[in-house]
Parts: C-alpha cells; structure tokens; sequence
C-alpha cells in the first residue's frame, strides 16, 4: 500500500507542478505519445525477454506493491521451540512438527525433513543454498523485465518525439502558427518514457530486488537455525548466532518479547 502511495505522490507531484506553472492537466495526455512509449516498451521487452517470464510480469509487479513483514523474529521464536524439543526428546520428535504443521513454510519444511532424515550438515548447507540460488536466479529473471522497462522507456520517448517533429517539419509550410502547440505534443513522448522510467519502472525493480534481498535474509538465517539445532546447541546459543541477521529495530522487538530461550 505504501508503494502505490508513493507512486501517486510522484506522479501527482509532476502534474500539479505543471499547473502551478500554468498548464493545463489535459495536455498531459496524448495517445499517440502514449502508444509509443508504452506499447513500444511492452514490444521491447516482450521481445527480449523468455515469454514464460514476460507473461508473469504483472503477477510479479504486483509483489511490490506487497509490503511483506520480515519473518525473522518469528522464525527465531519458533526454531527456539523446535531447539529445545529436540534437545529434550530427540531430532526424531521433530517429526510429528513437520507432518502436522500445514502452515509451515516449505523451505524449513525442507530443512527440517533433511535434518530428521539423518543428513550430514555440509549436505544440508549445499542443498538449501543451491535453493536459494535458483528461487533468487528465478526472482532476478522477472525483476530483469522492469530493469529493462526503465532502459526502454526513455528511449522509446526520444524516438517518439523525433517521429513528432518530422511530422511538424514536413508540414511546416501549412500551418506555422500551430508549430508552437505541435512541438509540446510531441515532446510529451519524452515525458512519458522518461517519467514512466523513473517514477514506474525503476523504482518497481528496486523494491523487487529489496524484497528478493529480504528473503534470501530470512532464509539463511533458517539455515543457520537448523545446523545449530543439528550441532546440538541450546535455544540461548542458538539465539545469539541468529542475532547477526537481526537490524538494530528487530533486535530489541527480540529482547522484549525475551530473546533468551527458556
């Protein structure tokens, strides 16, 4: 929600300046300029992108506009019970978590099944970071789609701001009073590609990236939680590795709630 604000508050920005300065809201809107910049964007990356990937691209744009609560103190909470069942009833106990829990996160899922199945620590590492690899390698392809949306769109307004003043110059003779108006309709193209690029596009694959960034966060920390639990380590040690992946503001909401195990 706070994303799409933002977007209202740039682009809202831009049109009441325009006002202030005495313009008028509907000359902002040409569809001509229009369509070259954004159809011609659309084309662009359609064309340059894997179409498996392009026909997610608005499932994906509209993860951004999610605003996801890191999951790190409730993973921490929660692998603090499992530490201390397993401590006190064996790595087997876990068992009946993984087959009962229906809500439970299918990465820990996995690590917990691997820890309970007997795989060695080195295994279990290599095998949630290879995961981690390709869902981030996954997240990276879609995020690539308004990367290139913000390189496009820029360019493509240019083009069609040329394409409008050849169209004025070729008919200059016929009507020279209206060159003034013709040329601000055609420079609207570079406002689109350019305002589109840095108020859109750009600013979607940076809070794409800082949520891919978030998850790759909170699922290192699950692997650390599940080889210390392997290790043996009590809920308070484990704690403490676990703080590294704490910020500043998580790492007292932790202490309030009781970052020591009991």
């Amino acid at each position: 929600m706070t994303t799409l604000i933002f977007f209202i508050v740039g682009i809202a920005s831009l049109v009441v300046a325009f006002v202030i300065d005495g313009g008028h809201v509907g000359a902002l809107f040409v569809f001509s300029s229009a369509l070259v910049v954004f159809g011609g964007t659309i084309g662009a990356v359609g064309a340059s992108t894997p179409f498996p990937v392009f026909k997610k691209s608005i499932k994906i744009m509209l993860l951004a506009f999610k605003n996801k609560k890191p999951n790190n103190i409730e993973n921490i909470i929660y692998f603090k019970e499992i530490a201390t069942k397993a401590r006190k009833e064996g790595l087997l106990s876990i068992d009946k978590e993984i087959s009962e829990n229906d809500e439970l996160d299918p990465f820990i899922r996995k690590g917990l099944e691997l820890m309970v199945d007997g795989v060695d620590a080195v295994t279990i590492r290599n095998i949630l970071e290879s995961q981690i690899q390709i869902t981030s390698k996954r997240h990276k392809e879609g995020i690539a789609i308004f990367d290139s949306s913000g390189g496009y769109a820029p360019t493509l307004g240019i083009i069609g701001t040329v394409m409008g003043l050849v169209h004025i110059l070729g008919n200059l003779s016929s009507n020279p009073d209206a060159l003034g108006p013709q040329i601000s309709v055609a420079f609207l193209a570079t406002l689109y590609g350019v305002g589109s690029a840095n108020l859109i596009w750009l600013p979607i694959a940076s809070k794409l990236k800082a949520i891919n960034q978030q998850e790759i966060s909170e699922r290192l920390l699950v692997i650390e939680a599940i080889l210390s639990i392997l290790e043996g380590d009590n809920s308070n040690l484990m704690t403490e590795k676990l703080k590294i992946f704490l910020n500043s503001k998580e790492l007292i909401e932790l202490e309030e709630i009781g970052g020591r195990a009991e």
